[in-house]
């Protein structure tokens, strides 16, 4: 089965989520959410991991994780593994708890508006699921949860339980704990009117959609990092969204090498017919040597729509031209 690429380096931040196999719940009473927060901090001190919140549900839990030595993949292995082999024996149970692998958005973390988006969204969880009603009973209420912890000022919260960057996204100091209750219960009031909550799930689209929250910048050095991430593996080894960002930078940095070898550069390309042989041959290569969609591909090459592409694929495959053989010739330079 392919397996979701992921993204490690020193200092990364992770929204990190995993659901039960089938939908099935995950934690039957307090006594397995006691022995699963037992076991994440094991995982912290093996890992040098820093939580920053986390919420756990029925069947779901959410984590807010700093990785400062780069090893997310490593410690969640460890995590789930451990806690599964813990609740089978409890339950005397067998086979898998978690539904596939678990699901981690790259979160950046430089910018504090990011900080703050992701670790609302999942103190807000159990009032959205309505484990609270809302207007009746405060958030704080719920206590699988790092949020009453956040409130606690007699510090007996876990060491593995950070909750300075996440106040600070806020420009809180850690004791100033009244002024991020009165943020938090202002924003589960705002889930209680259709606006508020259509406004909420806007603002959390790509935690719950993308592979990264984060800015511009943000993405284009994570696709740096996925160029490199899986060199030298099989193309059908990983999956997911960042397996696509994956595909097209690593088609845009081979196209780079290849313009030239055609005797082209950007503007070239872009003033060319959309039916060039260049073109043609650029489609056709970029087809069998990435991973990049028919669209993209046409797009990028500028020859319309896209099924010039798969008419580009076929004609190198069944008459193509001496000049395409030519050019086809010059691209091995590339691919041999």
């Amino acid at each position: 089965m392919a397996r979701p690429l992921r993204i490690q380096y020193p200092g990364a931040v992770y929204h990190v989520m995993a659901r039960g196999n089938g939908g099935q719940n995950i934690f039957q009473d307090d006594k397995d959410r006691r022995c699963f927060l037992e076991t994440l901090g094991e995982a912290c001190e093996k890992t040098g991991w820093k939580i920053h919140a986390y919420v756990l549900m029925r069947n779901h839990y959410h984590l807010v994780v700093e990785t400062p030595e780069g090893n997310l993949v490593s410690g969640m292995k460890w995590v789930q593994g451990a806690y599964t082999q813990r609740y089978n024996s409890r339950h005397k149970r067998f086979g898998h708890l978690f539904q596939g692998r678990y699901k981690a958005v790259v979160v950046d973390s430089q910018q504090e508006h990011y900080f703050q988006v992701v670790s609302t969204y999942i103190h807000l969880n159990p009032a959205r699921a309505g484990l609270i009603r809302i207007g009746q009973e405060r958030l704080k209420r719920y206590r699988w949860s790092s949020y009453p912890w956040y409130l606690n000022r007699l510090g007996k919260r876990a060491k593995w339980l950070h909750t300075q960057r996440v106040m600070g996204s806020l420009r809180l100091r850690p004791g100033q704990v009244k002024g991020y209750e009165a943020y938090i219960e202002g924003r589960v009031l705002e889930l209680a009117s259709k606006k508020g909550r259509q406004e909420m799930d806007k603002e959390w689209k790509a935690l719950r959609r993308g592979w990264y929250v984060g800015s511009e910048g943000f993405g284009e050095k994570l696709r740096d990092h996925l160029v490199r991430a899986i060199t030298g593996g099989r193309r059908e080894s990983h999956s997911g969204p960042a397996k696509v960002a994956h595909g097209e930078a690593a088609a845009e940095a081979q196209l780079q090498r290849a313009l030239p070898l055609l005797g082209l550069n950007g503007t070239r390309l872009v003033e060319l017919p959309m039916g060039a042989p260049e073109k043609v041959v650029l489609a056709w290569w970029l087809r069998q040597y990435t991973t990049v969609s028919l669209r993209w591909a046409s797009e990028r090459l500028g020859m319309g729509h896209y099924s010039r592409v798969t008419q580009a694929i076929s004609r190198m495959a069944r008459r193509p031209s001496r000049t395409h053989k030519h050019l086809k010739r010059k691209l091995s330079e590339i691919t041999d």
